[in-house]
């Protein structure tokens, strides 16, 4: 049980940290972003295959399982995306584009859409941690790492909304906390039985990678800075397969 709260406290410490960098850093500039972003993404990459889905298929011979939890992991937040607004609509770092679109309803759409990824995000933290597989902190330390980017993501568009600063951080925080849910949600479920356990790893992969491919990876893309972003996603990658191979 150790593992799982230790997990949790650091998914929604890294949301909190973040928070707090953002009200320290007023603006950052694309490129910087672009290059941050693509090192996280290569984080999610990298914990999703290496902490989530080969796991998966070594819990046991039914390999199509293992697929269809990625695939259904993917569709739900897929799902989810249907109503709510896309992560690079509001970044932010473009003060002309707030005054047009930033109406405090589609803000708040935008911190619900962050929230609601947080859940899965926290699901797959804790099955990786479910007491039928070895302890495994390669996804939360990757889904942590990710956690300080999108916690200064939810600061700057509040803010610029004219939401109060304190007010903005207990909303970070609610955010945090919903993560904690997340961990001890998937690492119940993860320990009701061995057969599913394939399923849900996969589940938690296919939502990881989804994040990756359909909101992380075309932000970096799209400001001229795709070669930083691409070398930083390898740069991610890389680094989270030495960080597993030196806690092995």
């Amino acid at each position: 049980m150790a593992q799982v709260w230790i997990s949790a406290a650091g998914l929604c410490g890294a949301t909190i940290i973040g928070s707090v960098l953002g009200f320290l850093i007023k603006g950052l500039s694309h490129k910087w972003n672009d290059t941050i972003l693509g090192y996280c993404a290569g984080i999610m990459l990298a914990a999703a295959t290496l902490g989530l889905i080969v796991p998966a298929f070594e819990q046991g011979e039914q390999w199509w399982l293992v697929v269809a939890g990625v695939m259904a992991g993917a569709f739900f937040l897929n799902v989810l995306d249907l109503v709510t607004p896309h992560l690079h609509h509001i970044t932010g770092l473009d003060a002309e584009e707030h005054r047009h679109n930033a109406s405090l309803n589609r803000i708040l759409l935008f911190v619900m859409a962050i929230a609601l990824h947080k859940l899965p995000e926290g699901m797959a933290a804790g099955v990786s941690l479910s007491d039928v597989v070895t302890t495994n902190w390669t996804v939360s330390l990757g889904i942590a790492i990710q956690n300080v980017p999108e916690g200064m993501v939810v600061i700057a568009p509040l803010l610029l909304a004219g939401v109060k600063p304190m007010r903005t951080f207990v909303i970070s925080v609610a955010i945090g906390l919903l993560e904690v849910v997340g961990v001890w949600l998937g690492f119940a479920l993860g320990s009701v039985s061995q057969a599913l356990l394939p399923v849900m790893l996969g589940f938690a992969g296919g939502a990881m990678l989804y994040v990756t491919s359909d909101e992380m990876i075309p932000e970096t893309h799209a400001h001229g800075y795709q070669k930083q972003a691409t070398y930083a996603l390898l740069l991610g990658f890389m680094s989270l397969v030495l960080i597993e191979k030196f806690f092995e």
